[in-house]
């Protein structure tokens, strides 16, 4: 889906805000993705409730990985595809709670995200990344 990765590169350089998700303002993980899939989409950006920096953390609960589920198409890890949204566990044991978009695949592999301190970049999806990847999903088509 190149539209996809398109529209998340007019994001880099937003900076990093919690729970905004505003292009050019500010916006965390979610709201890059929340954002990205509303502008492909042509859709109102879809509301989510109030969320702390630990959220999901103390219960242990995998809320982002259970509203991805519901909403996107899960594929193998392994089926990388530029578009794709990308799940990671920032901590071994803790619940995965970092989200990012596929950019580039094959040699060198890329993903764009937000994350506190950088905003919106695109990073490599070095091995250090690789490891922390628990969920990969396929974005329904919009058209």
């Amino acid at each position: 889906m190149a539209q996809i990765v398109t529209v998340a590169r007019a994001w880099i350089g937003t900076p990093y805000v919690h729970q905004a998700a505003r292009r050019g303002a500010g916006c965390d993980c979610l709201g890059l993705l929340r954002g990205v899939l509303a502008e492909v989409s042509g859709t109102a950006l879809q509301k989510v409730p109030a969320y702390t920096p630990d959220w999901s953390e103390p219960q242990g609960d995998e809320v982002l990985w259970k509203a991805a589920a519901e909403q996107l198409i899960a594929k193998p890890i392994e089926d990388a595809q530029g578009g794709d949204v990308v799940l990671f566990r920032m901590r071994q044991g803790a619940v995965a709670k970092h989200v990012g978009l596929q950019a580039e695949t094959g040699l060198r592999p890329t993903f764009i995200h937000a994350y506190q301190g950088h905003g919106v970049c695109e990073s490599a999806f070095s091995a250090p990344w690789q490891r922390r990847l628990v969920a990969r999903f396929a974005v329904p088509d919009f058209s």
